[in-house]
């Protein structure tokens, strides 16, 4: 089997990414430095899988582990997922977010370069985008100025990653994630942020569980149907696909790097991710409205016509489906 390098493997997505993976049929090794995961995710991937993983528990910036790993293994290829993404905390710690983000990059670059691994699958992000003159946004849309230090360092991620394959035999896909929510249906993973979480769905499922008071939503005075943000919602489990699609592409990739958005094409705001969180799981929901929020863009959704037609992947899930397995995926947290 072909074996895969998942950086961050305990993460949200990463976790997803695991089971697809061994689902079809790779071998998988996980690094994860466990700051905003834990040791029983593992064992939850086994249960849903039936598969056995590997978990290094380590840091893609320190170098000699990543060398160990690298000289102790024969990888096929990398999806690379450790990084921080938290756009308020970014704009709060900039540092932490360069360090981190950009840093981590650049040790894994030279461990694949070291070894001889060519194929790489790079968590990008919507956010390069800034804030888009047209929508949906394509995979040519102009990249702008971040609103924030997270995008920024998803930017500059991109660009070590294109004058690096100028000069060096590595093969990229960079996946331009949307807005990833919901959990596995089985209700054995899911998002579990540490603290106060910052992104919205888990603020939504823990406020329902009465683990916070009310959510808040950061500004109803955009220039949208209702006055809140909108986004391109996409389920966990379907962007974990894309990952494995962009996996298989890398054999017949004819440029060295290429790039696709990953989400459904449909935005949503934040009043009808509410709206549909109530009327999938029959609770009402305890909301206020608060202050804009720094580094958040008014609107973006995705144009996906290039990932549909390339890696031949389509959204399964919809904005219900999302909320009603985030929602299972909290009442299995409240068991435990």
């Amino acid at each position: 089997m072909k074996k895969i390098l998942v950086t961050g493997g305990l993460g949200y997505i990463g976790s997803h990414t695991v089971v697809e993976l061994q689902s079809a049929g790779y071998d998988v090794v996980i690094i994860d430095n466990l700051e905003n995961s834990t040791k029983g995710v593992k064992d939850r991937i086994t249960t849903i899988s039936g598969c056995p993983v590997e978990l290094v528990v380590g840091d893609v910036n320190d170098e000699i582990t990543i060398d160990r790993l690298f000289k102790e293994h024969d990888f096929y290829g990398v999806i690379h997922f450790a990084a921080y993404k938290a756009v308020g905390e970014s704009v709060d710690n900039p540092i932490k977010y360069y360090k981190n983000n950009i840093g981590g990059l650049i040790s894994l670059l030279g461990a694949m370069n070291k070894y001889g691994v060519q194929n790489l699958i790079f968590s990008s992000s919507c956010t390069v985008y800034g804030v888009a003159e047209d929508l949906p946004v394509t995979e040519h849309t102009p990249i702008k100025s971040a609103e924030s230090p997270y995008g920024t360092t998803k930017i500059i991620g991109e660009e070590i990653i294109r004058d690096y394959a100028k000069h060096k035999e590595i093969k990229t896909v960079l996946l331009r994630y949307f807005n990833p929510v919901g959990a596995h249906p089985s209700a054995q993973i899911g998002e579990l942020p540490n603290g106060v979480p910052s992104n919205l769905v888990p603020y939504i499922t823990q406020t329902a569980a009465g683990i916070r008071e009310q959510l808040v939503i950061h500004g109803n005075d955009y220039n949208t149907s209702d006055g809140t943000c909108i986004r391109d919602y996409i389920h966990v489990v379907d962007l974990a696909k894309a990952h494995v699609k962009a996996m298989a592409f890398a054999d017949r990739m004819t440029d060295c790097v290429d790039v696709f958005n990953v989400g459904t094409g449909q935005g949503s705001t934040v009043l009808e991710v509410v709206q549909a969180f109530k009327k999938q799981c029959n609770f009402d929901l305890n909301y206020t409205i608060g202050p804009r929020r720094a580094g958040d863009v008014e609107k973006i959704f995705a144009d996906t016509q290039k990932i549909s037609s390339v890696l031949e992947w389509q959204a399964k899930y919809d904005i219900n489906d999302m909320m009603y397995h985030a929602w299972m995926w909290q009442k299995t947290l409240a068991k435990k």
